[in-house]
């Protein structure tokens, strides 16, 4: 089983409209409303991996409600034991696309709060793509509602296979949460995936998580560099065992203990990058669970996230995109830094 936190969940609603006009009115041609947060992404990306996996984190008031009861819907309907789990999904042969998956359930294990969950609006301009993101703060969680949370964690941890650690922090969650969260991963010996930004991720790498994955921007201001190698190297000086740094367009750098790698996709694709992160996270934990090699784990994120982009529905990946980029993405092994 694989273990997704989201302290910050979300009902994400998109919008499409024909064309985005300021100061104007619109008429909405499409609307879509899905469970959202990042963690619940990574989860529906493993759940069509074929990986079970439990979401916990927090969600509360009629928007909550709705979030949850969608959730219910992202995976078959069939007996769940948050302990529990299914064989993962055998290993596909190096550089080979993988073997169709039937999708995996995921495990309901939020925790309810009186706040309402908030709401994250995208309105999608289908006349040039772009997407314009509105996002609401979240619930006030009390300091009861966070040792409840802690609690349900820990017992998650006793059976899982890797944990991600996700997102913003709701109001009220002190800015140390995740470094929390990352010590008890560690000491129950469950590899622990971090994907945060500013100070969380700075408080949260010195907890020495087992993967951290910034994007350029959130590794800029964790580091003060953009120059991808050095802020990459840098970021593992400061406490993470290995750093994945999403590039967009350009990949990913992986500075690892076994190795440093840049993964590519064949081209740049256009599309929306929206979700193309947390498809990444989850090519990322379902390698690490699979037991696959560094440059298999970031062939398939690398695949997933570029397969996301091109994905009609926005945080969805194209599984036939997926399949045909797989075999095509570049890796490239970068010699070790001098001593």
């Amino acid at each position: 089983m694989i273990l997704t936190v989201t302290l910050n969940t979300a009902l994400d609603l998109t919008y499409g409209v024909p064309e985005l006009v300021p100061h104007a009115s619109h008429r909405v041609s499409e609307m879509s409303e899905r469970p959202g947060g990042k963690g619940l992404n990574v989860a529906r990306v493993l759940s069509a991996l074929g990986h079970r996996t439990v979401v916990t984190g927090f969600a509360g008031g009629a928007t909550g409600a709705v979030l949850r009861e969608l959730l219910a819907g992202l995976s078959p309907q069939e007996p769940a034991d948050p302990g529990g789990g299914l064989d993962a999904p055998q290993a596909p042969e190096p550089g080979t696309a993988p073997a169709p998956t039937a999708p995996a359930p995921v495990t309901d294990a939020l925790v309810t709060v009186a706040g309402n969950t908030r709401r994250t609006i995208a309105v999608v301009d289908r006349a040039t793509g772009d997407t314009t993101q509105l996002n609401e703060p979240g619930p006030l969680v009390t300091a009861d509602e966070w040792a409840a949370l802690l609690g349900r964690y820990e017992e998650l941890l006793a059976g899982a296979d890797a944990v991600a650690l996700c997102g913003s922090l709701p109001p009220g969650i002190h800015v140390g949460a995740y470094a929390e969260l990352v010590r008890s991963a560690r000491t129950a010996g469950v590899p622990v995936l971090l994907d945060t930004s500013g100070e969380p991720l700075r408080r949260g790498i010195a907890a020495r998580p087992d993967l951290i994955k910034p994007n350029a921007d959130e590794l800029a201001q964790l580091t003060g560099s953009r120059e991808p190698m050095r802020a990459t190297r840098d970021a593992r000086r400061r406490g993470a065992h290995g750093v994945i740094a999403s590039l967009g367009p350009d990949g990913m750098l992986a500075v690892t203990p076994d190795g440093i790698w840049q993964a590519a996709p064949p081209a740049r694709v256009p599309g929306n990058p929206t979700g193309a992160g947390d498809s990444a996270v989850a090519g990322l934990l379902s390698g690490l669970v699979e037991g696959l090699s560094w440059p298999d784990r970031l062939r398939r994120a690398v695949a997933l996230s570029t397969a996301t982009v091109l994905s009609p529905t926005a945080g969805d990946f194209d599984r036939a995109a997926y399949e045909e980029l797989l075999p095509r993405v570049g890796i490239e092994e970068h010699a070790p830094a001098a001593r």
